[in-house]
């Protein structure tokens, strides 16, 4: 497997791998990794579509892609996937996958007509005292000395950050900028997370600093990512034959370790509470997803907090790593990632309104309608003086193809869950949701008269507490996630965001699809590179953009010098085209 990072190979339909036509593969988890497997076994390796199972515990497509629920019960969304134009393994894998609301044309079609009809953009980044817009909200307002703190952390080498927390790493005095507000809030960072994961982030999304006050640089799809992403995907993949069998935990993988090869040779699982399995033959492939963010993911209502589920039981995806991690320290070190839930959890709610009331308080906010078929607040708008460090959403409406007219969707989440609130007296995670849509009024402006009975009678409040939501971002060091492909191995690959790939960011669609692509063309020898990772850290032109962003569009000190050493070169033209001097 090579990477390319010209679009040489692009477009390319290489002929597909000798020997594949008759391989088969058992998929472990039918996310957006199993699924991009299955399509990249199809469309790149040859596979045959029957030959390829996706084994799923839950009786849904998609993982963290989600999106259910009704009109009357509520609506149902964990998060909200945000896409950028960089995602290249991303579009990739959907130019391929029919749109089911464009006749003739792909997903990817779809999306960039969605977002060339109406671009995203933020009218309200951040707010404070009760539903004002933050006065500095057009500066990142860093200071000298955080600005050289995160030139110095993208640097870093990660071996020398293994381990590390962000507050190691980056003052108070960062952590105090709106820069550190924007970035935390839109990517859910928190100081005891990784320090090396937000090094990655830093240099893989240093692009996204010219649009973090305003989110012009997202990309969105037309619904919620489950109808819009996993639907077309799961559609097109049975359409093939691909066989999915929902209600089956594997439990284990057994895998040949002696000798320089690793070879996965039989898997376990439990379907409808009987426990069963195969034998992987010699030409079979095994790809599994490797942890979970959404495992446990617990509902409340509008009347009962969601309960925190903390347990990892023989069925839980969390455990089956364990069992394929304790047969050889190539299988990474799964209880870095999930053994401290205090630290990887935190909750989020959807409101589905009942009236006008609350859409008018949005249209009142953001300055756009809500039933304007457009986008409301292009990505998170967050309350810089909430307790829980609140974010909401209103994404182009309506986000559920079944949405009644009238009816709008918001998603809420809170960093902090575990904190009371400033008008409910309670921790996030112990709230109902009328409670959780209080705390959100509140912070919105609403007279203290009116809160009480707007929560209750003009919305209906889902909860969901997810205790892994952000395991992924946990302090770690090299070897705790094993390689897309573990050394030797020769047929068992690893897919999602507790897979290893160099210099991508989890917590992505873009993550999940690049595992699924590496892993893919690893073990059936496909000849088309996969494409790199964007470069923007690479490229000066965009180096000179954020650092003029950084500073919010300050000129550089003492540029008589700066000009006189860079006078008559390409460098003192570029300077002077983005304004650094």
């Amino acid at each position: 497997m090579r990477y390319a990072h010209s679009n040489f190979e692009a477009f390319v339909r290489p002929p597909a791998p000798q020997g594949n036509k008759n391989r088969c593969a058992w998929i472990v988890g039918a996310g957006l990794g199993g699924m991009a497997a299955a399509a990249f076994l199809i469309r790149d390796a040859g596979l045959t579509p029957s030959n390829i199972t996706l084994l799923e515990a839950s009786e849904a497509d998609g993982g963290a892609l989600d999106g259910a629920g009704n009109a009357r019960t509520g609506w149902l969304i964990r998060g909200g996937r945000e896409m950028e134009e960089q995602f290249q393994c991303l579009w990739d894998l959907f130019r391929s996958v029919p749109s089911l609301e464009m006749p003739g044309a792909s997903v990817l079609d779809e999306v960039w007509q969605v977002n060339r009809d109406d671009p995203s953009t933020s009218p309200v980044r951040a707010l404070h005292k009760r539903g004002q817009p933050l006065p500095d909200r057009d500066s990142l307002t860093l200071t000298g000395k955080a600005r050289r703190e995160i030139v110095a952390l993208i640097l870093t080498d990660e071996e020398a950050l293994a381990g590390k927390t962000i507050a190691d790493v980056l003052s108070d005095e960062f952590m105090r900028s709106n820069f550190w507000l924007f970035w935390r809030s839109m990517f859910a960072f928190e100081t005891w997370h990784s320090a090396i994961e937000m090094k990655r982030y830093l240099a893989r999304f240093v692009h996204q600093i010219l649009g973090l006050k305003d989110l012009h640089t997202l990309k969105f799809t037309k619904y919620n990512q489950q109808e819009s992403l996993s639907r077309p995907l799961a559609t097109w993949l049975a359409a093939q034959g691909v066989v999915f069998r929902h209600g089956v935990r594997v439990t284990n993988v057994v895998v040949a370790t002696g000798g320089e090869q690793k070879r996965a040779t039989r898997l376990h699982w439990v379907e409808n509470g009987s426990a069963a399995g195969v034998d992987v033959g010699p030409d079979a492939l095994v790809f599994v997803t490797n942890g979970s963010m959404v495992e446990n993911s617990r509902w409340g209502d509008q009347h009962t907090p969601a309960p925190i589920d903390t347990t990892i039981g023989e069925g839980s995806i969390w455990q089956l790593w364990r069992n394929i991690a304790a047969q050889s320290p190539a299988f990474g070190r799964p209880d870095v990632f999930c053994s401290d839930t205090q630290k990887s959890r935190w909750l989020s709610a959807t409101v589905t309104t009942l009236d006008a009331r609350i859409p008018a308080l949005v249209e009142r906010i953001t300055g756009r309608d809500p039933f304007s078929g457009r986008i409301i607040t292009g990505g998170p708008v967050t309350i810089q003086d909430s307790a829980w460090l609140m974010s909401w959403v209103v994404s182009r409406q309506p986000h559920f193809k079944g949405q009644p007219q009238g009816q709008m969707v918001a998603w809420l989440y809170g960093l902090f869950s575990d904190v009371p609130g400033d008008y409910v007296k309670k921790p996030m995670q112990d709230c109902t949701g009328e409670e959780i849509t209080r705390e959100w009024l509140f912070h919105m402006g609403v007279p203290a008269d009116q809160i009480d009975d707007m929560a209750a009678t003009g919305a209906l409040t889902r909860p969901c507490m997810m205790p892994f939501i952000t395991a992924q971002f946990m302090p770690r060091a090299p070897g705790d996630r094993p390689k897309v492909v573990p050394e030797g191995s020769v047929n068992l690959a690893f897919l999602g965001q507790f897979a290893e790939t160099p210099r991508d960011t989890v917590f992505t669609t873009e993550y999940s699809v690049r595992t699924a692509m590496e892993a893919v063309y690893t073990l059936c020898g496909v000849e088309r590179a996969v494409p790199e990772v964007s470069g923007g850290i690479f490229d000066i032109r965009m180096l000179l953009q954020a650092a003029l962003e950084l500073r919010d569009g300050k000129k550089v000190p003492a540029a008589g010098l700066l000009h006189r050493l860079t006078e008559g070169t390409e460098i003192d033209d570029l300077l002077k085209q983005y304004g650094l001097i």
